[in-house]
């Protein structure tokens, strides 16, 4: 882990995606911080040492779901699968597929395994098994603000965690889509899917991975910023601040659904310039707590 000083910074973007906006000054006390996203190598030793199940690796419950097709009630998870042409970018079924059998241990399906990528971040994970690895390790996930300050190493205001140009003399700096999406990968960076953790420079604190790669859970319930916590003087910037409730967090577009969201920050190997440029600290994903997917995994902190 790496120690993060406290300190007061810029939070969100106004030159990006709504949901970013505003940018406003906020106050977070130290902590310590996971160099890297967990691994399957350290989620492997985790499992062995507790019996956890995945939320991916048990069947939903029918309950919980008005109008699921019994059909479908299998373990499983949601993997990208690239497709064949150009699509309708505003329909993101066109590129996922809820794959029976897919989970941590077998990230494409039931065919697949970790052979060689022990080192690569852990995927499929839910929030309750994020939750359950931190606190096995005594740990804790962070705050969308803790995250987002240590994501940024020190460069306040920056674009990116390393400053305001994505490929600085044309060098990959994370773990993105280049191309055009999702049909087309260039594979500039060298990877199709996830890549080993440490594979890209660290931030300013030392950190690995804070973007690309795999988007991370933070613990706070999803909330759209309150315009109202915008302050000009750093006197009075929010300190240590969470999110909303979980009834807040909840998808509108979903009403029978009452599950709450937390907030997934930093991006994964499947943002482009084409479609989601969220390959950036301020960026922020509204993410279902019981919805893993091949591009989701987390790191922790722990209290100074």
């Amino acid at each position: 882990m790496r120690f993060v000083e406290g300190g007061t910074f810029l939070m969100g973007s106004d030159r990006f995606y709504p949901e970013e906006a505003p940018a406003r000054p906020v106050r977070v006390d130290g902590f310590w911080i996971d160099e890297t996203p967990v691994t399957n190598d350290q989620f492997a030793a985790f499992v062995a040492d507790t019996g956890h199940r995945t939320l991916a690796e048990m069947a939903p419950d029918p309950a919980d779901y008005p109008g699921l097709l019994p059909e479908i009630v299998q373990p499983g998870s949601s993997v990208f699968q690239k497709t064949r042409l150009p699509v309708d970018l505003s329909d993101y079924s066109q590129w996922w597929a809820f794959i029976f059998g897919a989970d941590w241990r077998r990230p494409l399906g039931p065919d697949s395994s970790l052979d060689a990528i022990g080192d690569h971040p852990v995927v499929h994970i839910a929030y309750a098994d994020a939750a359950a690895y931190a606190q096995w390790a005594g740990k804790a996930l962070p705050t969308e603000a803790e995250w987002e300050y240590a994501a940024r190493g020190g460069l306040d205001g920056a674009d990116y965690a390393w400053g305001d140009e994505l490929a600085p003399g044309g060098a990959m700096m994370a773990n993105y889509w280049q191309g055009l999406f999702p049909c087309s990968n260039l594979l500039t960076d060298g990877w199709e899917r996830t890549s080993p953790v440490r594979t890209y420079p660290a931030d300013g604190h030392g950190l690995f991975d804070m973007i690309g790669n795999v988007w991370e859970w933070t613990s706070d319930w999803y909330a759209e910023p309150k315009a109202a916590a915008v302050r000009t003087k750093s006197c009075c910037a929010p300190h240590n601040p969470r999110g909303g409730t979980e009834r807040q967090s909840r998808d509108p577009a979903t009403p029978d659904l009452k599950i709450g969201r937390k907030v997934l920050k930093g991006g994964s190997h499947l943002c482009a310039p084409s479609y989601c440029q969220r390959y950036r600290p301020a960026a922020r994903h509204a993410q279902p707590i019981d919805s893993p997917t091949s591009h989701i995994g987390f790191r922790c902190i722990r209290c100074s």
